[in-house]
């Protein structure tokens, strides 16, 4: 069963009549090809309507689809191979954090990102795709290694923050997020961060210092949600598409503030619509982006990785 947003709702009894039609005309050997041509069309019609004119509210709804693809699905849809490795070598490992080794189309590179769960079992087991210290000490210890054997670095980027509990403090959360934070600008090799569904505050940025920041079509990026901002200053969530709209955190936002280097479309509906189309879209600017930080010197590479990040906030009058 497809899961409809509220706003997709008006397409829901459409695609509701044009399955029973097609299912009637297959039960009855009777032919409604012109009806169920003249229907596809109006559906189509109507998310085209639907999609070209999105609050920054809906895109933050569609960054959450439950149906949306999520870091396993991409590596299980685009990897010719992949090596999973486990542990930061001091506490454990972390599910909420996925690393290892990957190669896609004859290239090999180390593949970090993070992953929530398709149901509850799941999401208890990935905590909700909220890292703990040691899933950002394991991804640290994954892009040394991937530094030392000369491996390019992606990282997929899908969390409502790091864990925030007690625990996760006492073992040094945010000195585990800040160390990724300068490590990252340092790295020898070619970095690409690619948020792939919501991108909240420092747990995603943990993950985010890279040659090339790029966001998927339908994600949000900022160091709070709209559900918390509208908290602080209102006293209540009942207020978070105005905070969504105020905070301006959608890709496009993002790109034109100079704070991406990059949007990855996605299929007319969402990814959620199409995980092959998305795999096969993430996996070619994977390739593309590689390619191009590969030919660039290393030294020239790190220089332009610190001067992009230390250029954001900057006013010049």
């Amino acid at each position: 069963m497809r899961t409809y947003l509220d706003f997709e709702k008006p397409m829901a009894e459409l695609e509701r009549k044009l399955e029973e039609m097609k299912t009637l005309a297959q039960n009855n050997n009777v032919d409604f090809s012109g009806a169920i041509s003249l229907l596809e069309n109006n559906i189509t019609d109507l998310r085209k309507e639907i999609f070209e004119n999105l609050t920054r509210w809906q895109r933050v709804q569609l960054s959450r689809h439950p149906d949306r693809p999520y870091t396993l699905d991409y590596i299980e849809l685009i990897c010719d191979e992949f090596i999973e490795l486990h542990g930061d070598r001091q506490v454990r490992d972390d599910p909420a954090i996925i690393g290892g080794l990957a190669n896609v189309g004859g290239q090999s590179f180390m593949l970090i990102g993070q992953q929530k769960g398709r149901n509850t079992k799941q999401r208890q087991h990935r905590n909700f795709g909220m890292p703990n210290p040691e899933g950002y000490r394991k991804a640290l210890r994954l892009m040394k290694l991937a530094e030392k054997f000369n491996k390019p670095i992606v990282t997929l980027i899908d969390t409502p923050g790091a864990f925030p509990g007690m625990e996760a403090e006492e073992r040094g959360q945010g000195e585990a997020i800040a160390r990724n934070l300068k490590e990252m600008f340092m790295l020898k090799v070619p970095v690409i961060c690619i948020v792939i569904g919501e991108g909240a505050s420092g747990g995603a940025l943990g993950i985010a210092i890279g040659d090339r920041v790029l966001m998927l079509e339908n994600t949000w990026y900022s160091v709070i949600s709209p559900e918390n901002c509208s908290a602080i200053l209102w006293r209540s969530w009942d207020f978070k598409e105005q905070a969504a709209e105020a905070m301006k955190i959608t890709a496009k936002d993002m790109k034109k503030n100079k704070l991406i280097d990059g949007i990855i479309s996605e299929p007319l509906g969402g990814a959620h619509l199409d995980h092959n189309w998305m795999a096969e879209e993430l996996k070619r600017v994977i390739l593309e982006n590689i390619s191009e930080l590969a030919a660039i010197e290393q030294q020239d590479r790190i220089d332009q990785r610190i001067e992009k990040f230390c250029a954001m906030g900057v006013v010049v009058e």
